[in-house]
């Protein structure tokens, strides 16, 4: 991997981690642009740059979990369906679900309808979107916990799952954006831990390659500080139609081009 692919996934990541149009989808099919092949040294690398990412969210909501224990535990609640789910499913959802590039683009094209369907319910005020992040109780957090579970399935974004669940519960879309952030640091990291747990022999036997690790997770760091800041301030004035026609779009373009499936 040369430094401008590196720079290039770091970028990717950075920029679609938080964003509900799956970064998972977007580091495969850039990967295939790129002409990278699925090593297990690029499934290391996706796992670092995803700390990256983390990091940046460390450094912006560190202070805010910690001074309210009750949201902490909310999102303890919320992580323990995800966290049984993950560790249940990891070597399918790593061995089948990311194999199959059919699977991935249909979730993919589904979600972003489903986006702009509910986009459409809510237009006619069926759910007012009014409360905050205080008002969640034990129960949603567990029902929020179980929808980011579905994102187990690549194309269906975990930021996606939690933020269409919390709109559903009548949370703002910041509010849910905001939670989203918030529930990816126990999630993220513990998939991750995992994951390099699982890689441990490869990463401990590597001579070379650390300088493009650290490379991808600082470009992914970056990126992903400026995105987490502008999705909460968009999302307090606009809807999730972006993403959805997003979806649906960059999928056509795949599909002409013949990049997947």
């Amino acid at each position: 991997m040369n430094t401008i692919q590196t720079l290039i996934l770091g970028i990717v990541e950075g920029l679609t981690e938080f964003l509900p149009i799956s970064s998972t989808f977007h580091l495969i099919v850039t990967s295939k642009i790129l002409g990278l092949e699925p090593t297990e040294y690029l499934k290391i690398f996706n796992v670092v740059i995803q700390s990256g990412a983390i990091l940046a969210l460390l450094l912006i909501y560190t202070k805010t979990l910690l001074n309210d224990s009750k949201l902490l535990l909310n999102v303890i609640y919320s992580f323990i369906p995800t966290g049984i789910v993950g560790f249940l499913l990891h070597n399918i959802i790593k061995n089948i679900f990311f194999e199959s590039e059919i699977l991935i683009l249909v979730v993919f094209i589904l979600v972003g309808a489903f986006f702009l369907v509910l986009e459409k319910y809510l237009s006619h005020n069926k759910i007012e979107l009014t409360k905050d992040c205080s008002s969640l109780n034990v129960k949603q957090s567990i029902l929020v916990g179980l929808a980011q579970a579905l994102s187990v399935v690549p194309g269906v974004s975990r930021a996606g799952s939690v933020i269409v669940a919390m709109m559903c519960l009548g949370y703002k879309r910041e509010e849910a954006a905001k939670y989203t952030f918030l529930l990816s640091l126990p999630t993220i990291l513990g998939a991750g831990a995992l994951d390099l747990y699982q890689g441990r022999e490869l990463i401990l036997s590597m001579a070379s390659g650390w300088s493009t690790l650290l490379l991808g997770m600082l470009t992914a760091l970056i990126t992903a500080y400026f995105v987490v800041k502008w999705l909460t301030n968009y999302l307090s004035t606009h809807t999730l139609a972006i993403f959805g026609w997003y979806r649906l779009v960059v999928a056509g373009i795949l599909i002409a081009f013949k990049v997947l499936p």
